[in-house]
């Protein structure tokens, strides 16, 4: 397996473009089982996980015509259902969690769907409670195979129906609602999520004819349709990588621009970042992040230590907490970090302490940061990535520190970042893949 050796301790600076947005593309991708007509999407980001899904499709009959690394021409005219059956779809849909994804259409076009048990990330339980009782509720009929670890769903006909999710989950609106855009009747999705990338799939489902109102709201009402069409679809910037680019940029005392990074659809983040102390120059839809000695993590008003936590958009994004615990490493000042949504992610922070990172674990949800105020710098060390956040979180603690680091299990960082080395090395930074 590859690795990254990493020289610490250099300064960067120029100009990076984020990605297209994984989370989004594992959503529109699938969308495209929900028409035999040709759908083209474009700023794809060329990473692991994107690119399995799109393998997964090929296997399963759907014509594509990959124009470039970031474009791709889907045709899902002659889809092989009975791919679904197969060992082998089981085996590599596993390897993602984004194969999940695939239910929705295919219950709403096919009738039937097999979703295995989520794979991905070691971040702890990822439960499916939500996108079953949603197909439940519209007519859906499952039963689990122990043996082979997955969902068997069958429909004689979707229905439209009320549904109130138990929580306003990001995959579990979009599976629902690509389930629902062709049911019989209307379909009542509240409590949705609202993420830009939500908001994304509803404008790409209405170009190909669906009936969504709501968008942007936690109340989705789908008027269900009997046909969908071809469209094109272009992808967002990915708010994770600005966000990472961002800590990068302060925790190596970096000038850095990042170009094209969506500006209208960052909701709360730059605004996180700043209580930090960082400072962001907004022009137009690029951001400028200024070199600085030192940044000063905020108080609230009446004194109190600041607390970072992830919360349903419009709230933070737990995927970037990850990365501004370690942006805080070097602050001055001390913050919470509480992550509600997944029971391990906080796991990595062992290594950021043996790098010489003041940070008090208090249980798997929080850890307490207190910064180091540039009075001491990291050490370099040998760590493994166990996530694609916490990957990149202790890849920019190996740039900012003294020394070489080794970071083992790259291909967790590959999953959800585009050539994040060689993009880096455009900046300045001493990082070396070595297979």
């Amino acid at each position: 397996m590859s690795i990254f050796e990493v020289r610490g301790g250099n300064k960067l600076s120029g100009s990076i473009t984020p990605q297209g947005a994984k989370n989004e593309a594992l959503q529109i991708i699938s969308a495209v089982l929900l028409t035999a007509e040709e759908v083209t999407i474009k700023n794809i980001p060329d990473i692991i996980d994107v690119n399995l899904l799109i393998e997964l499709l090929g296997e399963m009959n759907v014509k594509l015509n990959r124009v470039d690394r970031n474009t791709c021409i889907f045709k899902a005219d002659d889809v092989n259902v009975e791919y679904l059956h197969s060992k082998d779809f089981h085996k590599k849909s596993a390897r993602l969690r984004g194969s999940v994804m695939l239910a929705g259409p295919l219950l709403a076009r096919y009738k039937k769907a097999y979703v295995p048990k989520p794979g991905g990330d070691k971040i702890g339980r990822r439960r499916l409670d939500t996108h079953i009782i949603g197909f439940q509720k519209l007519g859906a009929r499952y039963d689990y195979d122990d043996d082979g670890s997955f969902f068997q769903l069958k429909t004689d006909g979707l229905k439209g129906t009320f549904i109130l999710l138990d929580e306003p989950s990001v995959t579990g609106t979009a599976n629902i609602l690509m389930a629902a855009v062709m049911a019989e009747g209307t379909t009542t999705i509240y409590n949705a999520a609202c993420e830009p990338y939500l908001q994304q799939l509803c404008k790409m489902l209405n170009r190909m004819g669906a009936n969504i109102e709501g968008i942007g709201s936690n109340m989705l009402i789908v008027h269900g349709v009997s046909k969908l069409n071809g469209t094109e679809h272009t992808m967002l910037s990915d708010m994770i990588e600005v966000g990472s680019f961002i800590g990068l940029a302060a925790m190596t005392q970096s000038a850095i621009t990042i170009k094209n990074a969506g500006v209208a659809n960052l909701g709360i983040i730059p605004e996180k970042f700043q209580q930090l102390g960082i400072q962001l120059n907004i022009k137009g839809d690029d951001i400028y992040v200024p070199a600085q000695d030192l940044y000063e993590i905020q108080k609230y008003m009446d004194g109190g230590v600041l607390t970072v936590y992830d919360h349903p958009w419009p709230g933070f994004t737990p995927d970037l907490l990850s990365i501004v615990l370690v942006t805080a490493i070097q602050a001055k000042g001390s913050v919470l970090i509480h992550q509600k949504m997944f029971e391990s992610r906080l796991f990595f922070v062992d290594k950021l302490i043996e790098m010489g990172a003041q940070i008090i674990l208090c249980d798997p949800h929080r850890a307490v940061v207190i910064g180091l105020e540039r009075e001491t710098q990291l050490r370099g060390i040998t760590m493994s990535s166990p996530d694609i956040r916490a990957g990149v979180a202790l890849l920019i603690a190996a740039l900012s520190a003294s020394g070489k680091s080794i970071i083992q299990n790259i291909e967790q960082i590959d999953r959800g970042y585009q050539t994040i080395d060689t993009r880096l090395q455009a900046l300045g930074a001493d990082i070396k893949r070595v297979i």
